[in-house]
């Protein structure tokens, strides 16, 4: 996480970083989606109480999926410009499917997911599909990167840093869509 906050910082993207209450705790197991995004709703409410820029939502892996889930309660005002998904927890590791994702046809904000070739959460198949049936989503696939971006340098066509490019792509898709 924060090798993403660097990065975005370095591409002139502010971000506030949280705990769920599940890894403030010690425990393994994710909180429950209420908790989640209770904690998500009170992220916001400091984010916001610290600047009136325009706010995105965001998050790596459950806590982007979170975000997502967030954003379709109706007490969560006022809603965030958009989304930004990084490592989307498509399916379980060797359990491809989409239900995960089943709730993103009624999120109505510009989307973007920045996700890795390698990702073993999110079939790219799978994940190119559901991003395509999204009519304000966009996807950008971070050639060789894993779940936590980790790289295979030496079969990576880039040079450029992967979270370097993640925030360039994520700098691009905000200007692209201006509150």
């Amino acid at each position: 996480m924060r090798s993403l906050a660097m990065a975005f910082a370095r591409c002139g993207i502010a971000t506030l970083r949280f705990n769920f209450p599940f890894i403030e705790a010690g425990r393994k197991r994710v909180d429950p989606p209420v908790v989640a995004i209770a904690a998500i709703v009170a992220a916001c409410a400091e984010a916001r109480a610290r600047t009136s820029l325009p706010l995105w939502l965001g998050g790596h892996s459950f806590g982007g999926r979170m975000a997502s889930h967030a954003v379709l309660d109706p007490a969560f005002v006022p809603a965030p410009v958009g989304l930004i998904f990084c490592s989307f927890p498509l399916h379980p590791p060797r359990e491809p499917a989409t239900e995960r994702a089943r709730h993103l046809k009624d999120v109505r904000l510009p989307m973007l997911f920045l996700s890795g070739t390698r990702d073993a959460l999110a079939e790219r198949e799978l994940l190119e599909r559901v991003v395509r049936d999204l009519p304000t989503a966009k996807l950008h696939w971070l050639e060789t990167a894993d779940h936590g971006y980790h790289v295979q340098s030496r079969a990576r066509g880039s040079e450029e840093d992967v979270f370097d490019e993640l925030a360039r792509v994520a700098r691009s898709f905000i200007k692209a869509h201006p509150p």
